[in-house]
């Protein structure tokens, strides 16, 4: 029977996932597959499987943040999931990592949908070992990295990006980007957090790889063929790294 959301079976997901937000970047990974297969194509979910370098890979996306993230970890779970691992575009409070990857050890519980599943005070935490093996991935493919700490949060256009309205209401964004340097804060997304900490109590391997597109309230971004080819980059990566964890387990 298929899963609610993804339209998925046991038959068709690998032990082996790679996450994406965006739904056409999973396309963008479909071209590195050997033979992909597609599962289906429902509301932000677009999901193949197929093999990259003889490895079985799945990859899906989630769409923007920890809610539907959630119901994509808890879908590929169904189907056995055993590794898990996010890709995706992290906005950086660091002048120098623009272009640069962030695979965080960790990250800040400052959305709402991981305390549906256990209290806060549960670590976020990523597997060493895959986090490791990701590390070694980006050096080799002559790309540069930091792990550091990533604050997950829910409201793009209230925490993160001004707005028209966050204007009109007076919310200082500089504030909350203060403090999160002040916490030796690495980077910001909206779904980091929550597949750290809902993959930890599945028992799923789980780690988190970014590219750095953008950094605080957009000051500076990656445009035009830069950002096409770092997006480029970050899915190959991500395919060579899984395929890497799964030949050393």
């Amino acid at each position: 029977m298929s899963t609610l959301y993804l339209g998925a079976d046991k038959s068709n997901i690998s032990q082996y996932v790679l996450f994406s937000g965006d739904p056409w970047r999973v396309e963008v990974l479909r071209q590195y597959l050997h033979n992909p297969q597609k599962v289906a194509f429902k509301r932000e979910f677009n999901t193949y499987t197929g093999t990259y370098k003889g490895v079985e890979i799945t990859i899906t996306s989630t769409g923007i943040g920890a809610p539907s993230a959630a119901i994509a970890m808890e879908e590929m779970y169904e189907c056995g999931m055993e590794v898990a691992v996010r890709m995706g575009t992290v906005m950086a409070l660091q002048d120098d990592m623009l272009g640069k990857f962030i695979i965080p050890i960790a990250a800040m519980r400052r959305e709402g949908t991981s305390s549906s599943y256990v209290d806060m005070t549960y670590p976020a935490v990523a597997d060493i070992d895959l986090v490791n093996c990701m590390n070694q991935t980006v050096t080799d493919m002559g790309a540069e990295y930091k792990n550091g700490l990533n604050c997950t949060m829910d409201g793009f256009y209230s925490k993160m990006h001004d707005s028209r309205f966050s204007l009109e209401w007076g919310r200082d964004m500089s504030e909350i980007f203060a403090e999160l340097k002040k916490l030796q804060v690495t980077g910001i997304d909206m779904e980091s957090a929550c597949m750290l900490t809902v993959g930890r109590l599945m028992g799923v391997k789980t780690c988190i790889v970014t590219m750095t597109t953008v950094l605080e309230n957009l000051k500076e971004e990656l445009l035009g063929q830069a950002r096409t080819d770092a997006e480029d980059l970050l899915c190959r990566t991500a395919l060579e790294g899984i395929c890497r964890f799964s030949k050393c387990r």
